[in-house]
């Protein structure tokens, strides 16, 4: 089988590259950074379902049905409402301010050091986000492929970014756009063929799993307990917030977004994209009541760890390994196909934020020649910073990644959040150089609160709303450090063209 998942592994990847010639041919920075403003809005849409998901869906979102049930659609419900925040203010901004970093922004209304403060936080959040999204797809590929050939974690993992680094070098963004589109189907086959696998095991209907799930427990989706994490009016809540701020506030995702012709064609998108999510979403969950099911009913052991406890994480390739050599293969590709769609817009969307946040080299004058080699240069630097992250986070593996993933974006885009909030809420001046100290005391702060709430809040836990604390801190704080005005935000006839 291991050959067989290799061979198929190669071609997948070469029909990326294949891809990556047709997009890159006669590609410049412009192609690298904005895709040339020529990316067709379906198109973006359907491939942001296969950014969106990546690997920590296609993994922890399935065998998280073992612990949460379905706990997790109110959260997906709350995506709904901000995505059409997004649609309707965010990207209005973007494009009245012919943005190419989102951060440039925060340059106009409050000044240098706020613009670099929520690029350094969106480097940090993206970079372990991310590395923790393709971190999964090089353990799980190890772990059931690579290991049997005495091959070092290592090794799998250097592979993917040399690869991503290849394939994105040169066309960037346009290129992105395209690989997402072709990544997001693969995800989704995965995701089908494994559950009419497992119903063709059972001999059963689509329609009667999912009663047997439900008479078991498992379709549960709302949390009804005020105190629990998960309670589903927070989720909902938190929902909206995460999609704001981890896609709205996010350079990697709104520069896709700004690939399209138009504000309208990118509205379009962004709308299309958050239905698109409820489908997708339920279906994965759906695989995650399958997979249960099917182990229970056939008495087969789930993965545990050293203590005993399941292994919500290694369900779906426990069981896709056991069914057949097709479903083990189709499982791989959209393993590989999640690992490619996690690192590839945020590689360029990394290095996007340095040049234009940090070294301004579109200010400078600098030649195309000059601009591309800085470019290249730090492409391949955050390449290896990715992969540095990847390997280091292996002995810290615990928990569920989608909830390591919350619990890092909580911290890292509160401030983020607060700062846009404060600049598009708010018509007061912000002292310019307080701005990164406020940004840093607050997520410190919030993770003092979230340790300590049991305690001080009669066993009350936080849990993904400690986005919008973070972000009210922050906007407090900002509120202290500034002064009344009654200067306007930049008109867009006067904002520089990024």
């Amino acid at each position: 089988m291991e050959q067989s998942i290799l061979l198929c592994f190669l071609a997948y990847t070469a029909l990326l590259f294949g891809v990556m010639w047709l997009t890159s041919r006669k590609a410049d920075n412009d192609s690298f950074f904005r895709g040339n403003r020529r990316s067709p809005w379906f198109v973006v849409a359907y491939g942001m379902i296969g950014a969106s998901l990546s690997g920590v869906t296609f993994m922890s979102v399935p065998g998280g049905v073992y612990y949460g049930q379905f706990t997790y659609m109110p959260l997906v419900f709350g995506y709904v409402i901000g995505y059409a925040v997004i649609a309707l203010l965010l990207l209005p901004l973007y494009y009245r301010l012919q943005l190419t970093s989102i951060y440039t922004y925060l340059q106009q209304r409050f000044g240098i050091h706020s613009e670099r403060t929520g690029a350094l936080f969106f480097v940090l959040s993206r970079l372990m986000g991310s590395a923790l999204r393709m971190y999964l797809v090089v353990y799980v590929l190890y772990e059931f492929v690579f290991s049997s050939w005495g091959i070092p974690f290592w090794i799998p993992a250097v592979i993917f970014i040399v690869l991503i680094l290849f394939y994105t070098l040169k066309g960037g963004l346009k290129t992105v756009v395209w690989t997402d589109m072709l990544q997001t189907t693969f995800l989704i086959l995965a995701a089908v063929v494994t559950v009419v696998a497992l119903l063709r095991n059972m001999n059963m209907s689509f329609g009667e799993l999912m009663k047997h799930a439900a008479e078991g427990g498992y379709t549960r989706m709302f949390e009804t307990d005020f105190a629990h994490p998960k309670y589903y009016w927070k989720q909902i809540l938190a929902g909206a917030f995460i999609t704001i701020t981890m896609t709205g506030l996010d350079q990697d995702m709104m520069q896709k977004n700004l690939t399209c012709k138009t504000l309208r064609d990118a509205q379009k998108n962004v709308m299309t994209s958050s239905l698109l999510f409820i489908v997708v979403n339920v279906l994965f969950l759906s695989l995650g009541a399958a997979l249960i099911y099917y182990a229970a009913n056939t008495g087969m052991q789930l993965p545990t760890n050293a203590a005993g406890q399941v292994q919500a994480d290694k369900i779906f390739p426990t069981i896709a390994f056991s069914l057949n050599q097709f479903t083990a293969i189709v499982f791989v590709l959209g393993m590989v196909a999640a690992g490619y769609s996690s690192a590839d817009g945020t590689l360029t969307a990394l290095t996007t934020t340095f040049c234009f946040d940090f070294l301004h080299f579109d200010k400078r004058g600098w030649s195309e020649a000059r601009q591309t080699r800085i470019r290249k240069t730090a492409h391949i630097a955050f390449a290896l910073l990715y992969l540095l992250v990847i390997i280091a986070f292996r002995p810290f593996h615990t928990q569920s990644l989608i909830d390591t993933l919350f619990d890092v974006a909580g911290f890292t885009y509160g401030p983020l959040l607060g700062l846009y909030a404060f600049g598009l809420f708010s018509k007061r001046t912000v002292h310019d150089k307080a701005v990164p100290f406020i940004a840093v005391v607050s997520p410190m702060l919030c993770y003092i609160l979230k340790a300590k709430s049991p305690d001080w809040f009669a066993g009350y836990q936080i849990g993904f709303e400690i986005l919008l604390i973070n972000g009210l801190l922050t906007y407090i704080g900002l509120l202290l450090c500034s002064t009344p005005t009654t200067q306007a935000m930049p008109p867009s006839d006067s904002a520089p063209n990024h």
